[in-house]
């Protein structure tokens, strides 16, 4: 009997999203006739590890466990891009960076004619609106009529507070959200972004410790590739706090929703967009970079809640989900076709583990992010991951991959962690983490996940995986030339010559180098002056 209830539910769900007239449960069907609202909650820098349902056991993340309890846990999504700018574009286009010209860099301008899922919902009827980071950082553009674009809608910023820590935001997430459901009051299905600031650095040293009273020994999945010492270790207990601050001011936003009795038909997506804030993961192409945790909830929609799926999913699918769920059709709004695939058929099926076989395999890359090379350039990289390998091709290994030493390794933000890898090498104590982060890089790497999850071991140059790396190098390039690739057809250094957002940050390592900018630690905040080789140099006593 339970089997054809479910059986009966599944096909109630289809015929609705088919269009086809359907009555074996009235009240099911009735649910699923009004399009859901969508609660998209992304955190700023975590990594998949660092929640508990997927494991942490030093990190508490109540309201995601309930989601994922209450819905799916997804255990194998990963951003296409580890870098705040471009991640949010993949999220808002269901494309990946490199397809979306300007948007697949970072601080950047955002192209007008490419039109984002929230623009097309906005159109088919739903209310839009965010608190927080939106499509950030960047300039969104303007509207033809000469008004800001909001990527995200309408923001809701006004209530704030006291934050516990110098280094959390004191924009009061929750209330902003009850601000926001307040105005809307019911008139319109309606998609909200809240797009919390934490666990984005700066923390406050110490108060994973004071505040959050963790100890130093709870963390117990330590990162081989950083040296494990007190500061570091307090380093990743402040980072975890901010974690669990994000994690409360979702509990307190599915409060409210119960409150108002809408959170039945409220698709809750819980993610981050890209790894912790930390040396070798956030602006790479590794398992701390790119592996993103999900979970997923509707009461209404999906069929069978408490289910762990290990289908690959990608950041790109987010938006034909949310055009599915809506009923938007992209091209009747003008949107770009999506690269990705809706995932309405794992919501509506029962099983455990792999629902979708087609989804075996993932494309990652990243093209130029914070600015601090020669000549404006990036660090191009494509990857796939499949069969529990990750094959990454460093398309210019003669670049730094973390930025260049007079200019601050700007694409890794500045940290207690950072700090004490660039000193060990700079006292001649031990230069490997050094080399781990912040070295030159083979033209090639290629990891076994399965039992190298820190990315440590490279296979990429022995003969026995020879045949894997190839097998993987060529789908990876096939698909990329599907997609229309610049890289894939010799003209992949446009992405070094799109402008960045602001005018002054163009030429800046020749800037520096030439001294035109005495003291550009004063101007790139998010890294330490110490940072920068020059100064720590300039001042060592």
């Amino acid at each position: 009997m339970k089997n054809q209830l479910s059986l009966s539910a599944l096909l109630i769900s289809e015929a609705i999203f088919s269009g086809i007239s359907a009555k074996p449960n009235v009240d099911k069907t009735t649910k699923l006739q009004v399009r859901p609202n969508i609660l998209f909650c992304i955190a700023d820098d975590a990594s998949y590890p660092h929640f508990s349902a997927n494991g942490s056991h030093w990190i508490k993340t109540p309201s995601f466990d309930r989601v994922a309890r209450e819905g799916i846990l997804f255990s194998n999504c990963y951003t296409p891009n580890a870098k705040s700018g471009p991640s949010r574009s993949c999220v808002l286009t269901g494309l990946y960076s490199w397809q979306a010209r300007e948007a697949g860099n970072h601080v950047t301008n955002f192209p007008a004619d490419l039109k984002v899922v929230t623009e097309a919902l906005a159109e088919n009827g739903y209310d839009i609106a965010f608190t927080g980071k939106g499509w950030a950082p960047g300039n969104p553009g303007i509207t033809p009529d000469g008004k800001p674009r909001q990527l995200t809608g309408k923001a809701f910023m006004k209530e704030k507070l006291t934050p516990p820590t110098m280094g959390i935001s004191p924009i009061n997430y929750a209330s902003n959200f009850s601000d926001f459901l307040n105005e809307n009051n019911g008139k319109k299905p309606w998609f909200f972004w809240f797009g919390s600031h934490e666990p984005h650095r700066s923390y406050e040293f110490g108060t994973g410790e004071k505040i959050g009273l963790k100890t130093k020994g709870m963390i117990d999945d330590f990162p081989l590739f950083w040296p494990d010492n007190d500061d570091v270790r307090t380093d990743m207990l402040d980072y975890g706090y901010e974690i669990e601050y994000f994690d409360k001011q979702i509990q307190k936003m599915m409060s409210e929703l119960e409150k108002r009795g809408l959170l039945e038909n409220t698709i809750i997506v819980i993610t981050s967009d890209n790894g912790m804030p930390f040396p070798r993961s956030k602006a790479n192409d590794y398992e701390y970079s790119n592996h993103m945790p999900l979970a997923i909830m509707w009461k209404n929609g999906i069929i069978k809640p408490g289910r762990k799926i290990i289908d690959f999913v990608n950041f790109v699918d987010f938006t034909p989900t949310f055009l599915d769920v809506s009923k938007t059709n992209p091209k009747k709004f003008g949107m770009q076709q999506p690269s990705g695939k809706s995932l309405r058929n794992i919501f509506f099926s029962e099983k455990n583990g792999l629902v979708d076989s087609s989804r075996n395999y993932l494309l990652l890359g990243r093209e130029r992010d914070d600015y601090g090379r020669p000549d404006n350039q990036g660090y191009p990289i494509r990857a796939i991951i499949r069969d529990n390998f990750i094959y990454i091709n460093n398309m210019k290994p003669n670049l730094y991959p973390a930025g260049d030493p007079e200019t601050g390794y700007l694409d890794c933000d500045g940290s207690p962690t950072k700090t004490v890898i660039l000193n060990m090498k700079r006292e001649g104590k031990d230069t490997k983490f050094w080399d781990f982060s912040f070295g030159f890089r083979k033209s090639e790497e290629l990891y076994n996940l399965a039992n190298d999850k820190f990315c440590m071991n490279n296979l990429a140059e022995k003969p026995e995986y020879a045949k894997q790396k190839q097998a993987m190098k060529k789908q990876l390039f096939e698909q990329l030339k599907k997609q229309k690739d610049p890289r894939m057809f010799g003209k992949g250094d446009v992405f070094d010559k799109y402008p960045f957002d602001e005018n002054e940050n163009w030429n800046f390592y020749e800037k520096v180098i030439r001294g035109e900018i005495k003291e550009p630690w004063k101007i790139t905040k998010w890294v330490n002056p110490s940072d920068y080789d020059t100064y720590y140099y300039q001042n060592k006593k």
